[in-house]
């Protein structure tokens, strides 16, 4: 798609984790490791596995997201597994395995920088991203990104409401509006059932909990290989 048949003027919602920079393989990293640890005697590492995907599932609707209720599920999940509470030599453990969490730098996927400073002179961008607020601001500040967006925002969900409420906040017609992501159950279909456009950039490491089933057949839905690729139509 050359210059000619690029969008112009449109509003940009870009989604953070694992779209402008990876975060789930950091927490996969860790859920092998635990998975590895745990040795439980009679369930092989799958049937574990989605133990803690159920037990992470409950744990976002109650608590959020991010590494304190990652952490808190990894401990029911040993509990459940264990019928015991755990010892504090065994919480230390569990700890110690997330230590990298906290640690991880963030490594911004190839290109983004890039495609955001050209984007910018032609759109304008928003950044739209969830999970526990210090944590989100503290990736955003080391991102060194935020000069690109009119404005971030750091929201509990992502929902219909959500995206309605975005463009009532910022007044702009969902309908020239793209909302670009990774996830289909965050990013794709609520800014879909709110009138917006959107731009699916799949990750392999994207968080079971956030799959969902597309439709093929959606023609207001864009789908890219990378982010660089944008360029071409934005």
């Amino acid at each position: 798609m050359g210059d000619a048949t690029r969008r112009h003027g449109q509003v940009l919602v870009f989604d953070a984790d694992d779209t402008l920079w990876e975060n789930n393989v950091v927490f996969e990293r860790v859920i092998d490791d635990f998975l590895g640890w745990v040795d439980h005697p009679t369930l092989d590492r799958t049937e574990i596995r989605a133990i803690l995907d159920d037990i992470e599932r409950a744990n976002s609707v109650a608590h959020g997201y991010g590494s304190k209720v990652f952490l808190r599920s990894l401990g029911e999940c040993f509990e459940h597994l264990r019928e015991r509470p755990a010892t504090e030599a065994e919480r230390r453990e569990i700890h110690e395995l997330a230590v990298a969490l906290v640690e991880h730098r963030v490594e911004l996927m190839p290109g983004v920088a890039e495609a955001l400073d050209e984007l910018a002179g032609r759109h304008e961008l928003l950044l739209l991203t969830k999970g526990e607020r210090e944590e989100q601001q503290r990736k955003l500040d080391a991102a060194d990104l935020l000069h690109h967006f009119r404005a971030a925002h750091i929201v509990p969900e992502k929902s219909v409401d959500t995206y309605r409420w975005l463009a009532k906040e910022h007044d702009f017609d969902p309908a020239r509006a793209w909302m670009i992501g990774n996830s289909p159950k965050s990013d794709i279909a609520p800014a879909r059932a709110a009138g917006m456009n959107a731009v699916f950039i799949p990750n392999e490491h994207t968080w079971v909990l956030e799959h969902d089933e597309l439709d093929a057949t959606d023609a207001g839905v864009l789908h890219l290989a990378a982010f660089p690729d944008l360029l071409h139509h934005f």
